[in-house]
């Protein structure tokens, strides 16, 4: 079948490459192969049982129909109270949209807003979907390189030397995917400066991973930082991550009442409402105890230390120390150049991640999916002892090299 029948749009899009190593590592286990999945960013954690149990209930109680097309009453109050309590935000709910999933209500965001050729600004590294979603929406996807000695941030000279007037957005992801690393309130106090010089700008706030944070790092937010951005700032976020909920497939953002409005008339055209079940596990994950992310983010410090101190010790690797999410983003510099045991020549990120699935039966994902080479992620968000074995079979493998 020949690519004519798909939009020269879809021709120019790629499938996530963190899905493509999720699917290769499961083609690899069906042949027999033992892998260590380290591509997926999935707490290993089950759902909360209060959470759960508000599920069940809501089946019971018969709330399996059609719902306000962007989010129920009861779950919107939820997140402008959420946003009130955490972030010191002050929306309203008109102001607040439910997707199904965070991807869905950044997707809906730059569909309602982008006409061809506008630009949006995507910090490298930069989780994978960010430049293929802008395309999808007809937009022009500006990378800013965000270099290591930079924490991968984006600084403020960089955002005002990308700043054109086709500008639409700016994308500001903390703490990030690929790297943990977040922006502190300072941090974002000199970007939101830069911003008040550009009135034309809007910001897109990826929060999902707010609350894995460690080392006492502070979480912030733009609009929380510099309250004369609130009309032009969307405050995007979820309950996958910090809750485990992945598969329930519930995000939401709070922002201009006319974009929240556009949001929602394209969701009616489109998937129509969130699974009420999902919404009403939100509500209790939204308003309910919380005390279980103090544990389950020691546990993921732990884990983040253990890995961190295991590759900072192969030589050819270096890691810096994230304060946030369950992702280490290592450069493979030095392994670039080497040899492996069958001959062929490492040139690439993504041949020495190939390497590791192929002889260590270990999965990541090479840097340059993210917008930055040579580095590749690994989601310490798994088993601590399959961690452990991950990072033994790298070293292995990384001394095999020559």
């Amino acid at each position: 079948m020949t690519s004519s029948r798909l939009s020269s749009r879809l021709q120019a899009v790629q499938p996530s490459p963190t899905i493509a190593m999720t699917r290769l590592a499961a083609q690899l286990r069906r042949e027999g192969k033992d892998i260590i999945g380290l591509s997926q960013g999935e707490p290993d954690f089950d759902t909360p049982v209060h959470i759960r149990q508000a599920a069940a209930a809501a089946i019971e109680a018969g709330q399996t129909r059609y719902t306000d097309v962007d989010g129920t009453p009861e779950l919107k109050a939820a997140i402008v109270e959420k946003f009130r309590r955490e972030n010191g935000l002050s929306y309203e709910t008109n102001q607040i949209s439910v997707g199904t999933g965070g991807k869905q209500v950044l997707y809906n965001a730059l569909l309602a807003t982008l006409d061809e050729g506008d630009e949006v600004i995507v910090p490298a590294p930069y989780w994978v979907s960010y430049p293929d979603m802008v395309r999808l929406a007809g937009g022009v996807p500006v990378t800013v390189s965000c270099p290591e000695e930079d924490d991968f941030l984006l600084t403020a000279p960089a955002l005002r030397a990308a700043i054109t007037p086709r500008t639409k957005w700016v994308i500001l992801n903390s703490p990030s995917n690929p790297t943990g690393m977040g922006y502190s309130a300072a941090h974002l106090r000199a970007l939101a400066d830069v911003l008040l010089e550009f009135p034309h700008v809007l910001v897109m706030t990826d929060d999902m991973y707010e609350h894995l944070r460690y080392d006492g790092w502070e979480f912030a937010t733009i609009a929380q930082v510099e309250p004369k951005l609130m009309d032009r700032v969307l405050t995007c976020n979820g309950v996958s991550k910090a809750f485990s909920m992945t598969g329930w497939r519930i995000g939401y953002a709070g922002g201009p009442a006319d974009i929240i409005k556009a949001m929602a008339t394209l969701q009616s055209q489109s998937t129509s409402n969130p699974s009420s079940v999902s919404q009403a596990a939100a509500l209790a994950a939204l308003t309910g105890p919380m005390e279980f992310l103090a544990e389950r983010n020691e546990i993921f410090r732990q884990r983040r230390d253990l890995c961190l101190s295991a590759l900072n010790q192969i030589e050819g690797l270096s890691c810096v120390r994230p304060n946030g999410a369950f992702y280490l983003f290592p450069s493979c510099a030095g392994m670039i150049g080497r040899t492996r045991p069958d001959g062929r020549k490492i040139e690439t990120d993504t041949d020495f991640v190939m390497y590791l699935v192929e002889e260590a039966g270990v999965a990541a994902v090479p840097g340059s999916a993210f917008g930055l080479a040579p580095y590749f992620r690994i989601s310490f968000a798994t088993d601590t002892e399959r961690l452990r074995t991950a990072c033994e079979r790298i070293r292995a493998a990384s001394a095999r090299l020559t």
